[in-house]
């Protein structure tokens, strides 16, 4: 139903097929059939867990030869003097655990960032956002709770919800079980896009702490919860009593107000959110070709949930990289002459590393 409000019994308003698809240029989660979670190497792996990265990258390319404007982190569309700049995206398997611990009001709050996080990379503010709940037995406790953490992160990023739909689909969901997926525009001024073209090598590497796993990997979490026999209600040894669900439910952080403001302050030359496929994969789709980046593995330490993430899974430090943020969840390069700007501006920023000749990302 759109909000609005009449129920939908059936199922939602058909969308155009294009439109099935991850947000431009985002990785894919592909669910694949896993009789192991185990490595060639005997630790836990995404793959083995059920999500196939390489998979998720084929369907881009091939999307990409059928639409060859896709790509990037969000669409970009000509507005007068200004881009409209749209994303879209979702929370998946999170939201098992907030069925299991039947905690409802932080998923909103992860919906709309995962796509204003997006759109922000281009330097446009978010203006207005368009949710998708969609479950088999409306929950109308449950879904008031999602929707006041959607609210919320339209109001930390600055933008407005204007509605959503409702499906209410019998048969299709498991009982206590709902889906969610999310939209948003914003919009930016031609002469201040953000596109990643002007990097060159000697450019300085800036990047932001995350609040946690945020939205994506969660499907190799539950399987090292399940093969280290923890529960989401135990307490994170950690976490001063905390339990490892309300840390894994953490909700991911909202960086449009400070991406805005910094690129206020200084020439933002790129900026990239750090979702499915990490650092490794997502920092090389704003460096322009015959460039990469070496990464100072020193500049930051692995938090203590990702720490106990690779040790329980005994996850290689390669699969860690490409299927977790690590501890960062955003990065932009500028230039050598803005660092001190960029650090004094947003005090909460560090030196990642640097853009050098080649390509890839190098951990150092």
């Amino acid at each position: 139903m759109m909000r609005a409000h009449s129920i939908n019994l059936q199922q939602p308003h058909q969308r155009p097929a294009a439109a099935r698809r991850p947000a431009a240029g985002r990785r894919a989660r592909v669910p694949v059939p896993a009789p192991a979670a185990a490595d060639s190497a005997g630790g836990l792996s995404y793959k083995a867990a059920g999500v196939d990265i390489d998979a998720g990258d084929e369907l881009v390319r091939r999307i990409q030869k059928l639409n060859p404007s896709i790509g990037g982190f969000s669409g970009l569309v000509p507005f007068g003097d200004s881009y409209l700049v749209a994303g879209t995206d979702g929370v998946g398997t999170k939201l098992k655990l907030a069925f299991d611990m039947n905690k409802h009001d932080t998923v909103g709050i992860d919906l709309v960032a995962m796509s204003v996080n997006d759109i922000v990379t281009s330097g446009a503010q978010p203006l207005f956002f368009l949710d998708y709940y969609a479950t088999g037995a409306l929950d109308v406790d449950a879904a008031e709770q999602v929707i006041k953490g959607i609210v919320e992160g339209c109001r930390q990023s600055g933008c407005q919800l204007l509605g959503g739909e409702t499906a209410e689909m019998p048969g299709f969901y498991q009982k206590g079980e709902y889906d969610l997926a999310g939209f948003a525009v914003g919009a930016v001024k031609q002469d201040r896009v953000i596109t990643g073209k002007t990097i060159v090598a000697g450019d300085v590497v800036l990047a932001t702490a995350s609040s946690g796993v945020h939205s994506n990997g969660f499907s190799l979490v539950r399987k090292v919860l399940e093969v280290s026999g923890t529960s989401l209600h135990d307490p994170a040894p950690w976490a001063n009593g905390r339990s490892f669900g309300l840390e894994l439910l953490e909700p991911t952080i909202i960086y449009v107000k400070r991406v805005i403001a910094l690129h206020e302050a200084v020439n933002l030359k790129g900026v990239v959110h750090i979702t499915g496929g990490g650092m490794t994969e997502n920092i090389p789709r704003v460096i322009p070709k015959g460039l990469g980046v070496n990464i100072d593995t020193k500049a930051w330490t692995l938090p203590p949930l990702f720490q106990w993430i690779q040790d329980q899974g005994r996850i290689a430090d390669a699969e860690m990289r490409r299927t977790f943020n690590c501890g960062v969840g955003l990065v932009a390069v500028v230039g050598k002459a803005d660092v001190e700007k960029a650090l004094q501006a947003d005090p909460e920023l560090f030196v990642l590393g640097e853009v050098v000749e080649g390509s890839g990302v190098t951990y150092i």
